[in-house]
């Protein structure tokens, strides 16, 4: 028998956009946070030429300046499952930030 893997049903909703641009998505809790992104653009439609950034209570996933100069930068999401991200900042919410410059 099969055991069926865990999802997250989560509601996808555009910040400052009218109408309101809404999309319910179902993903494996074990997906990374690289792959979410991925899901996300495919699900919007977008054409994934920008840089992402996922903001959990503060703390920001994305992908890490590969020369290293920002520090500070995002922790890499190719290092952390959505389950993970979630259960470590006990949120029940996050911001995707897509094309820093026209936000």
């Amino acid at each position: 028998m099969i055991t069926p893997m865990p999802i997250a049903r989560i509601k996808v909703v555009l910040d400052d956009v009218e109408p309101t641009v809404m999309r319910r998505l179902e993903v494996p809790l074990s997906l990374r946070l690289d792959r979410l992104h991925t899901v996300l653009q495919v699900a919007m439609g977008w054409t994934d030429s920008h840089l992402y950034e996922f903001r959990i209570k503060g703390i920001g996933f994305g992908l890490p300046d590969p020369d290293g100069g920002y520090r500070d930068g995002p922790l890499d999401a190719r290092k952390t499952t959505f389950v993970n991200a979630i259960s470590d900042t006990d949120a029940k919410s996050l911001k995707y930030l897509y094309d820093f410059g026209d936000g």
